[in-house]
């Protein structure tokens, strides 16, 4: 039997162990996966880490809030995929020659659903709300597909960094005010925690093809708003069990079909 974790804080909300599972029935592997709390500091994180895989574990996820500090202990210790240098964090950990090896497949996971819907990314217009985790995670994987990407924030000079970081020809920085301005999207991203918080926010004029909540379980103001537009609309569901495939791939070798997978949100 293999063995798998998710670490995080909390972490009994978790609906990993759910998905890994039915992800190793549909290809007829023995696994076991399990939630594994921790306190929230960089020494415990490591410590667990170290015993997981010491004890023979194959594969961890790692969530909120331990993604960046999973980043800085393969950048010292191991090896990073080339989404996890850019994304600055971590959300799948396995050994690797010897090594402990991070990817991020976030971003991945974002577009295999996005694209698992019928839109196509190649030279499209794309909006993305927050210059967080959830949008450095994104943009490689995004820009990889071809698509042109606006990022809008509150605060400016953050969308800027990114933009900085990056350093790519299809991507530039707007300020929230922007959005008052008559702007059309193919698609437009809400990565901010807005529909988990319930804060509001005000999207002015810009208008969209297709609008995507990363997050999901709650009702999205942001979708409301571009589906009374008549924009196709899609919560970030889809994004959690493509990055979940990403990374169950990446550990067993596995490929999985999803369309013989069933798992309920």
């Amino acid at each position: 039997m293999q063995h798998f974790i998710v670490i995080g804080n909390p972490i009994n909300h978790s609906k990993s162990p759910q998905i890994h599972h039915a992800f190793a029935e549909s290809v007829g592997l023995d696994i076991c996966y399990q939630r594994q709390f921790c306190p929230d500091n960089k020494d415990s994180f490591e410590a667990v880490v170290q015993a997981f895989f010491a004890g023979g574990g194959v594969g961890a996820n790692v969530t909120l809030p331990f993604k960046e500090t999973a980043h800085q202990l393969c950048h010292s210790t191991g090896a990073l995929s080339d989404d996890a240098k850019m994304a600055g964090a971590v959300n799948t950990l396995m050994v690797r020659d010897g090594k402990l090896y991070g990817d991020n497949t976030d971003g991945r996971g974002l577009v295999s659903d996005l694209l698992s819907q019928g839109i196509d990314l190649t030279n499209k217009k794309i909006a993305i709300l927050g210059a967080g985790g959830a949008t450095r995670g994104a943009i490689l994987p995004l820009l990889h597909q071809g698509a042109h990407l606006a990022i809008y924030n509150r605060t400016l000079a953050k969308a800027e960094q990114l933009v900085q970081d990056f350093n790519h020809p299809n991507l530039s920085a707007h300020s929230l005010d922007e959005l008052q301005q008559d702007t059309h999207f193919d698609v437009i991203i809400n990565a901010t925690s807005a529909t988990t918080t319930g804060q509001s926010m005000d999207f002015g004029r810009i208008t969209a093809d297709f609008a995507y909540d990363m997050m999901y379980g709650k009702p999205s103001a942001f979708l409301a708003h571009f589906a009374n537009q008549g924009a196709g609309t899609s919560d970030g569901f889809g994004m959690l069990i493509h990055q979940a495939k990403l990374a169950f791939e990446l550990w067993t070798g596995a490929t999985v079909d999803l369309s013989a997978v069933a798992i309920a949100p």
